[in-house]
């Protein structure tokens, strides 16, 4: 995707990553609010196809979770509530401070997408067995929606562990001294705006 629409909108399909950016000086702040309303407005509508599309097998069970987030009992692995909010804080950070050192003026040009995207796929790897793999709260928040009940009562950590990763790579990188300070390679940067 980052190839797709990075030079449109900077591929902010995460409200994490929105945050992380902004804690970071990468994103300004202004943009914040508009980005998370449509970022969760296109959770709602991606888990809206899944569900169009899975409801229409005989064996459908919404009780099945639609692959919502969650922990204890609706964690894949029966992991706690303290697991899964560690696991979510700990991926979402690193996934925020590769996306940081990818687009980072001084980073090889044209590869951040890969290096992003194989990083996300091992952030799914690793932790979907502990919570089903949130790191993004609008993704979390679609397949809640349709579920209810549990998934929604447990959704407030998949949004608190994410953002709390992301602020914390955001602050992270920039102290190492590589924040700012160096011109950002543009694909996970908004396109500028003409007033």
């Amino acid at each position: 995707m980052a190839y797709a629409i990075g030079h449109i909108s900077g591929c902010h399909l995460n409200p994490a990553v929105s945050v992380g950016l902004w804690v970071g000086g990468r994103f300004p702040a202004k943009d914040l609010l508009p980005y998370i309303a449509a970022q969760v407005a296109g959770g709602i509508a991606g888990a809206a196809l899944v569900y169009s599309i899975a409801s229409g097998a005989p064996t459908f069970n919404i009780a099945g979770g639609l692959a919502a987030n969650g922990y204890a009992e609706h964690s894949p692995g029966q992991y706690s509530m303290m697991a899964g909010f560690v696991s979510e804080v700990v991926m979402t950070f690193i996934f925020l401070f590769v996306i940081m050192g990818a687009t980072h003026g001084r980073a090889p040009q044209g590869f951040a997408p890969i290096a992003i995207g194989l990083c996300l796929t091992l952030i799914h790897l690793v932790s979907i067995p502990v919570t089903n793999t949130s790191v993004n709260p609008a993704r979390s928040t679609g397949p809640a929606i349709f579920v209810g009940g549990w998934a929604l009562t447990q959704l407030w950590l998949f949004w608190v562990a994410p953002i709390v990763g992301a602020a914390l790579a955001g602050l992270g990188y920039s102290w190492l001294g590589a924040g700012s300070k160096e011109p950002v390679v543009g694909e996970l940067e908004p396109v500028p705006t003409k007033a």
